[in-house]
């Protein structure tokens, strides 16, 4: 008996051979047999800006709008510039270091590349 491969997604162990198709019942992926079933690691995540353009470590980035910090009354305004960022993958995108606030982290989809 042939060994069904897991999911390349989500690496489910559950899933099952229908013709031509591989199918995964927990994520509903579905690829071809002859298909690799673990692709060469997946390329890097792209982080992009609110208007779509590509993040890179290093750039400058402008807040689009204002937001307001837990715990504290301050407010970063719009239109601040954050230079040097640092993009990392958890739910915050960015690390930075913003003047007069200090080290913090943001979501890219509140920034626009400047």
């Amino acid at each position: 008996m042939n060994a069904v491969p897991p999911c390349p997604k989500c690496h489910s162990e559950f899933t099952y051979e229908d013709g031509a198709l591989y199918i995964c019942p927990e994520c509903a992926h579905e690829w071809a047999v002859g298909e690799a079933t673990m692709p060469a690691e997946a390329a890097a995540k792209v982080y992009r800006d609110s208007a779509g353009n590509v993040l890179q470590d290093g750039d400058t980035v402008m807040v689009i709008k204002d937001l307001k910090l837990k715990g504290s009354a301050g407010v970063i305004k719009m239109g601040t510039r954050v230079k040097n960022i640092r993009l990392v993958d958890s739910d915050h995108d960015i690390d930075c270091r913003i003047d007069g606030f200090g080290a913090m982290s943001l979501k890219s989809e509140f920034v626009r590349k400047a």
